[in-house]
């Protein structure tokens, strides 16, 4: 498996095509989007610019453009619910969506109001996991764990929502009772490259899949080597059962701000998701899209 997790420098330059390739297919439909629109008809944008841009004729796993309630919804867009609701004003948008070149994948996610204004509640969000993803991109390397890169960004997130009276109470008890998998049901990324979610993950002689809320979710827990190329996407989910189930724990609810809370019932999700190589200091993020609250807002009414 050496061979899928470590890439060639050829395989890095397609990785690298098939990036920007999606990264303009984003950029496209961001522009594109106005309320009334269905999700759908940015599924659609998408591959247009793909393939008619890109040459990108295929995508490497079906589009997921969930806006409203929908973006809370991990793997939407499947045959059940084919991105087909329209997309209301001020709604907020989760578009996970990457194009595949020569057999290689991408997977970017972007996600912003539909109407290309946040409000207060939306920025709240989106600045923590935005908050996140900045740490993750500033300390993963070669050497580093990608388990403590998981909780870096879920004790980031977990910070930025109790600033924003979300929260109450000290971070670290939060994640040491799991809170951070009510939030964030997931994991922090995965291995891209001739499949989305790429093998490598859990080897014989490699760390095993750990018990621990949130934790358990990874597809790896390898320590990072130069030449590993994953995609980092935090997230944070306002998920009804999940909720429900944080309010009645009293182990969670006890840091649980319900008054404030409560008004996110409809909120949906946000998610923020690049394609990164990891080197010998740092990485280099394949992914070029408007990121802060200001791009997303100036590229949106451009």
């Amino acid at each position: 498996m050496v061979f899928r997790v470590i890439k060639s420098t050829a395989e890095i330059e397609v990785l690298r095509y098939v990036a920007r390739v999606s990264s303009d297919a984003h950029k496209a439909v961001m522009k594109a989007m106005k309320p009334g629109m269905h999700e759908y008809q940015a599924e659609a944008e998408f591959l247009r610019h793909s393939y008619a841009v890109g040459g990108c004729r295929h995508v490497s796993y079906t589009c997921i453009c969930g806006a409203g309630t929908n973006s809370a919804i991990l793997h939407y867009g499947h045959a059940g619910s084919p991105n087909d609701c329209a997309i209301q004003d001020g709604a907020m948008c989760l578009f996970d969506m990457g194009a595949n070149y020569g057999g290689y994948a991408a997977d970017i996610t972007c996600s912003f109001p539909a109407n290309g204004k946040f409000t207060a509640d939306q920025r709240l969000v989106y600045n923590a996991v935005l908050a996140a993803r900045d740490a993750v991109c500033g300390a993963a390397r070669e050497g580093v764990s990608w388990v403590d890169m998981h909780l870096l960004a879920n004790r980031v997130m977990l910070e930025e929502l109790r600033k924003g009276q979300l929260l109450q109470g000290d971070v670290d008890e939060m994640m040491e009772a799991g809170l951070n998998a009510i939030f964030q049901p997931h994991g922090l990324g995965h291995f891209l490259g001739l499949d989305v979610h790429d093998v490598g993950g859990y080897l014989p002689g490699c760390p095993e899949r750990s018990s621990k809320a949130g934790v358990n979710r990874l597809r790896t827990a390898r320590t990072l080597r130069a030449g590993m190329y994953l995609t980092i996407e935090p997230g944070c989910y306002f998920i009804e059962p999940l909720l429900n189930k944080a309010y009645a724990d009293p182990s969670l609810s006890k840091f649980l701000v319900k008054e404030n809370l409560d008004r996110f019932r409809n909120f949906g999700g946000v998610r923020i998701e690049d394609d990164v190589l990891i080197t010998k200091t740092g990485i280099e993020n394949f992914t070029l899209v408007p990121r802060t609250v200001d791009e997303i807002e100036a590229w949106m009414a451009k």
